[in-house]
């Protein structure tokens, strides 16, 4: 017997007790600290007790235990629903600081009903069987054009003729004048982003030539909620904005925002993605962002009203007292995410579709498919990463996001490592509050 390759144990922050998960026997467990400290030396006090709950192991019956997971997880995924992204055009009506598309060089494209239809085509033909739904992308999908709205009318008509769910990331600048419309279709939400308030967000996500946009984004929400349509408000967080993240919580939570059933909310954050960004100095690493938001709860802790931060696996284990099934795999690119755009283009996912060197075949005026390329995509998993498989935070992780780790490695295969026991000790220490208090 020996200890399993999977346990999880960290300090809770600010805190001397300890946590001790594992995702393979679906135990978790608060540690006294003589307990964690003498288990973090690898040293076993109570054998029987570890070997109840899947801590110490017989290593071929947890390489047995190992695989059946993976199979069961796969077997899951291939059924699981898939999200189709479709982008109806590169351009956009804002000049974002922080844009990742601003370097792109958008290709001409053919009719644009011409491709839509043909996208529906190929989505009916090649996902006919797949639970799916799709959600318009871009650029800026609502652009106040003519050409743009013919467009989502025919992208509402067509999903709601086929029983699917639309779901639209918009900037929301002109999303009022679309509510009517979207109102037509199944409509899962609408994606808008506010990146603090109005002084805050109109320095980051200004109208190209300059101009301010927040009001006529909260004007889009509000217009949302109004008529039922869900909305998940994303706020895009680096070192210039983190601390105006509070203000914003205080903001949605008077304009009574948290208290409506269809709204969200959603963390994005602002990373070198395709091409260095002008100020580095800005950008956060995963765990400086959620050690920063750690600080900004404890010091309000209001802000869970509006968002409650996941680190990683600690929100769930404390709200729902279990832990998620095993993640062999946490990027959806090839298997449940595709992405296509108006030049007839498909790509794996939204962080690589337009972007040169990442073209996996085409749906118009012609299909085909670069399976090759495909085929490293949907082999990525923890399993099939050499770097992932002696880590124990593999089946938390999930290896990360395969288009960052192609972007820093040039590689799909790479790992985009995730600080899963650090993420660990800081959530415990806000979702596990009344668990630590009883202990």
């Amino acid at each position: 017997m020996q200890l399993s390759r999977h346990n999880i144990l960290t300090k809770i922050h600010g805190d001397d007790r300890w946590l001790l998960v594992n995702l393979l026997s679906g135990q978790a467990d608060l540690l006294p600290p003589t307990d964690g400290e003498r288990l973090a030396q690898g040293q076993v006090t109570d054998a029987e007790a570890l070997a109840a709950k899947g801590y110490l192991v017989d290593p071929a019956e947890e390489e047995r235990r190992y695989r059946q997971a993976y199979l069961d997880f796969v077997e899951s995924r291939d059924t699981d629903e898939v999200q189709l992204f479709y982008v109806p055009s590169y351009a956009c009506n804002f000049g974002c600081s922080y844009c990742f598309q601003d370097e792109y060089a958008p290709p001409p494209g053919g009719d644009g009903e011409s491709v839509l239809r043909a996208f529906f085509a190929y989505v009916d033909d090649t996902f006919g069987d797949r639970q799916k739904y799709v959600t318009l992308f871009g650029g800026e999908p609502l652009l106040p054009s003519p050409r743009a709205r013919r467009i989502v009318e025919l992208m509402v008509d067509e999903t709601a003729a086929r029983g699917l769910d639309l779901a639209v990331i918009t900037n929301g600048y002109s999303l009022t004048s679309y509510v009517d419309t979207l109102r037509r279709g199944r409509i899962r939400e609408v994606q808008v982003t506010l990146d603090g308030p109005q002084k805050v967000h109109d320095a980051r996500r200004y109208l190209k030539g300059g101009g301010e946009t927040f009001h006529r984004v909260v004007a889009g929400v509000d217009a949302c909620l109004e008529a039922g349509l869900p909305v998940n408000l994303r706020s895009v967080l680096d070192r210039e904005n983190v601390e105006a993240f509070a203000e914003l919580a205080h903001f949605a939570i008077d304009r009574g925002w948290t208290d409506h059933p269809g709204f969200k909310t959603q963390i994005g954050r602002n990373y070198e993605l395709h091409h260095c960004q002008s100020d580095r100095a800005r950008l956060y690493s995963r765990l400086d962002l959620f050690q920063d938001l750690h600080r900004l709860v404890e010091r309000d802790p209001e802000v869970l009203r509006f968002h409650k931060p996941a680190f990683s696996i600690a929100r769930f284990l404390f709200e729902r007292g279990e832990l998620p099934a095993p993640l062999f795999d946490s990027c959806p690119a090839c298997k449940t995410e595709w992405a296509f755009d108006y030049t007839g283009r498909i790509y794996s996912c939204t962080a690589t579709v337009g972007k040169q060197g990442e073209i996996l075949g085409t749906f118009w005026p012609e299909r085909q498919l670069d399976r090759p390329q495909i085929d490293a995509w949907e082999e990525r998993d923890v399993v099939a990463m050499e770097s992932c498989r002696g880590c124990p935070s593999q089946l938390a992780c999930g290896g990360g996001c395969g288009a960052v780790a192609k972007n820093w490695s040039g590689r799909v295969d790479a790992s985009d490592c995730r600080p899963v026991k650090e993420l660990l000790a800081l959530g415990a220490s806000i979702y596990g509050r009344e668990a630590l208090a009883a202990e």
